[in-house]
């Protein structure tokens, strides 16, 4: 057990009993090490990532980090975002529910391993498979110090753009949004960026 790890569960109020069933599911398994990495309880397997309890304000969850390889023929498991392509959440909103569920997580945990073991790996999306919508590609094409500063960006900070971009539906918003981070592309700052600076505001 991790000191870390033991501190969060001591500590957690909320999801206390859940997150402790959870430790001792996933523990049970004698083949994850516990770690503490993004300030949870983290589990690995020869040192890599393959499962994470978090909890939120509705729920508390598993996270494993290839969950989008298993095979989840129950339907359970979770994409946050569309955004989101290799991790996926089990979630939970009582401790009942993780006891009904046991069976079912433990295969889960199982199979995590397993991928991780197998060395397989989720193929992600390149910035070159998504679109650049066309009031962007606009401003690239007349602002070469722009484009510039974009494609300086790295690869995960150009797909947050176009991704936000290309949902807007209408041409009105999706210039209007391109021009609300002009300048923070221009700094070579990432989508999430804004949004950290405002909160430390």
């Amino acid at each position: 057990m991790n000191l870390q790890a033991d501190r969060f569960f001591e500590k957690a109020r909320k999801w206390s009993e859940e997150y402790s069933l959870l430790r001792e599911i996933i523990l049970e398994t004698k083949s994850l090490e516990e770690d503490f990495k993004w300030k949870h309880p983290c589990y690995t397997f020869n040192g890599n990532n393959v499962v994470l309890i978090h909890g939120f304000k509705e729920y508390c969850a598993l996270l494993f980090h290839k969950g989008a390889l298993i095979q989840d023929k129950e339907k359970v498991l979770i994409q946050q975002t569309e955004n989101v392509q290799s991790a996926r959440q089990l979630r939970f909103t009582d401790v009942g529910q993780i006891i009904e569920m046991r069976p079912l997580i433990e295969k889960y945990i199982r199979e995590a391993i397993a991928i991780e073991g197998s060395g397989k790996k989720v193929e992600l999306k390149k910035v070159s498979d998504y679109p650049v919508p066309e009031e962007f590609q606009r401003a690239l094409d007349e602002d070469a110090a722009f484009a510039k500063a974009f494609y300086s960006l790295t690869p995960g900070r150009q797909k947050g753009y176009l991704f936000y971009f290309n949902q807007a539906k209408q041409a009105k918003t999706r210039e209007s949004r391109i021009e609300k981070y002009y300048q923070q592309i221009l700094e070579g700052k990432g989508l999430d960026d804004l949004k950290k600076t405002k909160k430390k505001e």
